[in-house]
């Protein structure tokens, strides 16, 4: 942060017009989760009944806490137009020499399409690995020497220096976006492939082969493009790490030493010999309509320009019953918590003296499917983003209790990093840069959309020890979230979680965003982050 912008955070945080102290409240933020995450709420999939149930509970809340309808027309949504997928009758099977893998959808494979058609049928297609499947020039990086039109492509999950972050081809430990899937869709349709496998390793990915199943044998979505084709391939599909050892074994490859030669950029691509793949499913694909939820507090001085507080409120919805019988995706934790804290948030706001800048509240659609609901608006936004001053994301809140230090997503990108650590500072907290970043979190929440347009975004949560006694049933609630909860059945609402952390988080975005509602001071992208020159653009339209 310059030293200006010090002096103005200093001196709107001293101001009588930011004075308000917020009264968090824990039932509250209880009892909105516990709604949320209600089995009548049937898992909160978009494009649903639930949908409408999500709409009418938040637009009632953000109501009586005092905002004002925020979206199109006077209304409370933005509509948001998608694409969905639904695939049946899958049947797969990878065949080396006289060895044959059948690909049961959700055991050994998950295969899926976001393109649009009736069905799909690759039959004999060969399998190309073409390591992490990147192609970045800026890097001198290029994994695709090779033509790969009409065949299928084998890559890695995440990028080329996860496995050796010394490497610092791709930032180190921090994943960059070439590592997430979404990326390797992308470019696999760039580069004209029929179709994808990527290889779940649970490391890697930083979740399990039980969160790709749940995830991706449920209904797509993507939002209506002009030309599907040159951005989506007709097959998108994972594979179990097993399944591609043996592939690779009977390739009379070893799959390991494949992974070391992957992260030189002298990496050539190999054709396994004698491997091909069989996929064949039918696709149903309609256009639905599903919203974004908005709200807003009018500013008093400067009603044009936007403080963005945001969360998704959708989760996976339904799908296949897991062991204990249970097909109701809830998403207490992911992210009705994050929801529940937009409508503490709200509430806070709007028992205290307006803010001379707009307060906009937005519950997105689609994130579990993409960060569709983001991505919408970021491209339609309703509130321009050129005096959008900064904004502040919730996405699955700490429910188990106080921790030491602030998780600062994204740290080293903008100004917003010195202002939440010194209130984190206050509260007797260190601060963590960039926690996650090995997994690339930045790039899986609600704020990326916004944030590669040029908006400063704050993405935080708790992290590091756990602060209160007794620490280790938190410990193994927190394990037991990551391996057995997380984009699992069994993410649902406990009587008996501790909202402390929670809180602690909300207060610092409410007390960034004060400072920041009654200044005029824009918070800028530091020298050297790759959005900085988006916002660059428009500098004109900020005073």
């Amino acid at each position: 942060m310059s030293s200006a912008a010090v002096l103005l955070f200093a001196a709107a945080m001293a101001s009588g017009a930011v004075a308000q102290t917020p009264d968090f409240d824990a039932a509250r933020i209880s009892n909105d989760i516990k709604v949320l995450s209600d089995d009548s709420f049937e898992g909160r999939g978009i494009a649903t009944p639930a949908e409408q149930k999500v709409i009418d509970y938040l637009s009632q809340q953000y109501a009586a806490a005092g905002f004002a309808p925020g979206g199109e027309n006077g209304g409370w949504t933005q509509a948001v137009g998608l694409n969905r997928f639904t695939v049946s009758n899958v049947s797969g099977q990878i065949k080396v020499g006289d060895w044959t893998q059948t690909l049961a959808q959700g055991q050994q494979a998950t295969i899926t399409t976001r393109l649009p058609s009736d069905g799909v049928d690759l039959r004999g297609k060969p399998l190309v690995f073409v390591g992490y499947g990147t192609n970045a020039p800026e890097r001198g990086w290029n994994d695709f020497k090779t033509d790969v039109r009409g065949k299928v492509i084998v890559v890695l999950v995440n990028d080329a220096d996860f496995e050796d972050p010394s490497l610092n081809t791709f930032g180190g430990e921090a994943m960059t976006y070439y590592g997430r899937w979404t990326y390797k869709y992308e470019e696999a349709a760039r580069q004209g492939a029929a179709g994808v496998l990527i290889v779940h390793e649970t490391r890697p990915a930083s979740y399990g082969w039980t969160t790709v199943a749940n995830s991706w044998s449920v209904p797509q979505f993507d939002i209506v493009r002009q030309n599907p084709s040159a951005e989506r391939v007709p097959m998108e599909a994972w594979i179990q790490r097993d399944v591609a050892v043996e592939m690779f074994r009977h390739a009379g490859l070893d799959f390991e030493q494949e992974k070391v030669k992957a992260r030189s950029r002298d990496f050539q691509p190999v054709e396994l010999k004698g491997a091909t793949i069989d996929a064949k499913f039918d696709v149903k694909t309609d256009q639905i309509t599903t919203h974004n939820v908005l709200a807003k507090l009018e500013g008093t001085t400067h009603p044009n320009e936007t403080i963005l507080y945001t969360g998704h409120w959708d989760h996976i919805g339904m799908g296949e019953p897991d062991a204990n019988g249970d097909r109701i995706f809830n998403g207490a934790v992911d992210n009705a918590s994050g929801t529940a804290g937009l409508l503490e948030l709200a509430r806070q706001w709007a028992k205290g003296p307006k803010p001379e800048r707009t307060i906009v509240m937005i519950s997105f659609t689609g994130e579990e499917s993409g960060l569709l609901g983001s991505e919408f608006y970021a491209a339609n936004p309703l509130y321009p983003l050129e005096t959008t001053v900064a904004g502040f994301n919730l996405d699955a809140s700490s429910v188990l209790g106080r921790m030491s230090k602030l998780g600062v997503t994204g740290y080293g990108q903008s100004e917003l990093d010195e202002r939440v650590i010194a209130l984190a500072a206050a509260q007797g907290r260190g601060f963590e840069g960039d926690a996650g970043a090995g997994a690339g979190i930045y790039f899986r929440s609600d704020h990326f959309p916004l944030a590669k347009r040029g908006v400063p975004m704050g993405y935080l949560s708790s992290t590091g020890d756990y602060v209160d006694e007794p620490i280790a049933p938190r410990l193994a609630a927190a394990a037991d979230y990551r391996a057995n909860r997380y984009h699992q059945a069994a993410d649902e609402w406990e009587p008996t979680w501790d909202y402390r952390g929670m809180i602690q988080d909300l207060e610092v975005v409410f007390d960034a965003g004060q400072a920041l509602a009654n200044s005029r001071d824009w918070p800028q992208w530091k020298a050297g982050s790759e959005f900085g020159p988006a916002r660059t653009v428009s500098d004109a339209q900020r005073k």
